[in-house]
Order: C-alpha cells, then sequence, then structure tokens
C-alpha cells in the first residue's frame, strides 16, 4: 500500500533502465562523500589493512546493487544503530515473536529506511523499522532496507510518518516522542508533520507530558488500552498531596515491572483512585456554621449512615432543639420530597 510522504522517501517500484547509471566514485548514496584511500606508509600504521578492504568490497557490493537499479539492498543488523530519537516504550514480547516467526516464513516485506550515520562513518541509523530489524538480528540474517540521504528533521517526520500510518504508536508513545523531540529544540512545524496532527492537539499532548513523571510513563509503558482521558484522569491524581511518591513506589517494584502494560497502568490508576480511611472521611465530611461562629456543625457521611456533631458555645443547646423537633423536621422533609 502506498504512503503519503512529504520527503518521498518510501520505496519507489523499480524499472529496468536501457544504460545503468554509474556511482560516483565518492559514494554519495551511502554517506561515504570521502573516497577510501590505500594506507599511508607514514599515518596509518594502526589500522588494519583487512579492516580497510573489507569495507571497501561492502560499499563497492552495495553501490553494485545501486548501479544495477535497486533501491533496495541487504544491510548487516550489526551496521545499523537506533534512531536518535526512540518513539517507542518497550515492546511486547509476543509481536516480536509473531513478527519472527512471519518473517521466517516469508521473508521481510516491507524494507526498513536508514540514513548513513552523521557522526559513525560506515555506519547506519534507522528512520523506521526498529521492530524488523530487531526480527533480523534475532534470526540472524541481513536486513533488507532502503538508504537515503536524511536531515535529522527529515528522520523524525519520516519516522513519524511512518508509524502513523501503520497506526502502530499509542497515544501515550506518541505524545511522549513529540515531547522528546521539542525537548531537542525542534520546531512545532516538524513535530506536528511528523505526529500528524494539528497545533493545538500538540499543545495538548505536550502539555500533558509535562505533568507526568517520565520515570512513570516510561515505566507503565505504552498502555493500549488507554487514551487521553484516562491519562489526564491520572495525571490530575498525581497533583494530589503524597499521591506522586506512591506512584513512583510502585513502578519500581520487581512484580509491577513484570506484567503487561495495561496491567501496569491500571495497577497505578487504582491505587491513586484508592482514598485512605482519613482521606475518604475528609472529603466526605460538611460543615456549617452561621455568621457569628456560635454554632458549629460537621455532618461526616459514610456508606449508609450519618454523623452530625454540635460544638461551640450554643452547639449543645441547637442539638438539643433538634432533637426536641425531629417530628416537625421530618414532615418538613418529606414534604420538600
Amino acid at each position: 500500500m502506498a504512503r503519503k510522504n512529504v520527503f518521498d522517501l518510501a520505496p519507489e517500484d523499480t524499472e529496468a533502465a536501457p544504460a545503468p547509471v554509474q556511482p560516483k566514485l565518492g559514494r554519495p548514496l551511502l554517506g561515504l562523500e570521502r573516497p577510501i584511500r590505500p594506507a599511508s606508509p607514514l599515518g596509518s600504521i594502526s589500522q588494519s589493512l583487512e579492516s580497510i578492504n573489507s569495507r571497501a568490497h561492502r560499499a563497492e557490493g552495495i553501490e553494485k546493487k545501486l548501479a544495477e537499479g535497486q533501491t533496495i539492498i541487504e544491510l548487516d543488523t550489526s551496521m545499523i544503530d537506533s534512531s536518535f530519537v526512540v518513539d517507542r516504550l518497550g515492546v511486547d514480547a509476543e509481536d516480536t515473536a509473531s513478527l519472527v516467526a512471519q518473517i521466517k516464513e516469508h521473508g521481510q516485506q516491507v524494507p526498513i529506511l536508514v540514513r548513513p550515520h552523521p557522526d559513525n562513518e560506515g555506519r547506519y541509523q534507522v528512520a523506521y523499522g526498529h521492530r524488523r530489524l530487531a526480527a533480523a538480528k534475532e534470526l540472524g540474517r541481513p536486513v533488507r532496507a532502503v538508504v537515503r540521504d536524511l536531515s535529522d528533521e527529515q528522520l523524525v517526520v519520516s519516522q513519524g510518518q511512518e508509524n502513523n500510518s501503520r497506526t502502530d504508536l499509542t497515544f501515550i508513545e506518541r505524545s511522549f516522542f513529540g515531547a522528546r523531540l521539542e525537548d531537542r529544540k525542534f520546531s512545532r512545524e516538524v513535530i506536528m508533520a511528523s505526529l500528524g496532527i494539528d497545533k493545538a492537539a500538540l499543545s495538548r499532548m505536550i502539555a500533558l507530558i509535562k505533568r507526568l513523571p517520565p520515570e512513570l510513563i516510561e515505566a507503565v509503558g505504552p498502555a493500549p488500552s488507554y487514551g487521553r482521558l484516562r491519562w489526564a484522569e491520572l495525571a490530575d491524581m498525581l497533583e494530589e498531596k503524597g499521591k506522586r511518591a506512591k506512584a513512583l513506589k510502585l513502578v519500581q517494584e520487581r512484580d509491577f515491572l513484570a506484567e503487561k502494560s495495561d496491567v501496569r497502568f491500571q495497577a497505578v490508576y487504582d491505587l491513586l483512585k484508592k482514598a485512605s480511611p482519613k482521606e475518604r472521611m475528609a472529603a466526605e465530611a460538611q460543615s456549617w456554621a452561621p455568621a457569628d461562629n456560635s454554632v458549629s456543625v460537621v455532618a461526616k457521611s459514610r456508606s449508609k449512615a450519618l454523623t452530625v456533631e454540635f460544638s461551640n458555645p450554643n452547639g449543645k443547646e441547637f442539638g438539643t432543639w433538634i432533637t426536641d423537633n425531629l417530628d416537625s423536621l421530618y414532615e418538613a422533609f418529606r414534604k420538600s420530597k
């Protein structure tokens, strides 16, 4: 299925050309702008000739495939590093096993997108396809990839758009990814293009992430069954006194981390939702006093009962008057219904 990509980064169908274009000596398609030179007798004693030759042959083999008109090539997985901004909050073991089994039986149908590593010559960096890369590593086979020269902005937009088109990321993953991009000083326009959302939606997502401890988000994980409303409710409860510390203590427990992500979210939610007896009593207590404060009345509600306490100078006398007039007060109550 074709995907819309603002940088036209998706693999294209190839057609046999009558006269293949030979690659330039500088190998720009692989990001090797400087040609590989033979070892100098003065300056390369510490280099391994075997390593240089191996890298040269590897590059020549890749460029030969590109020169033949193939846009999809195979790369050794050990040559590929993750994106500089991770978009996933963990990968489910069952999903990984399923993908490994699928690729083992049918092969890798969709290539990953990589760019020449901006800092490490001869290596690559993933724009999208981290799970396919992990599956290929587990199977011990090369990964099919498209190599493109991408700027940081192009990489994150490609990364986000691919995940959006495959509906792979959950609400909290997309929000956390957007917040991470902003922390790295990417513009709001780039982040909106990456996530495929408007300015208002991005503002809400980043504002919510700022209310949630990052260590809690990472410990809970993608939580695919829970969207913005439940995460916002969780953020509200975290602002109550003492609850942030309780939640952070829970997410560090070994038993908590052993559960699936949805179960972890529900455990945090239930912990914060459950109030202590003192908290429940304080929340359910109502008080009243006249302007002169001569009487103070506190009503404490329980599941099936209501306790009323009278205090201050006239409290006892006022309470006695009420008990003496319960018949008329109850009749007035019935009429009010």
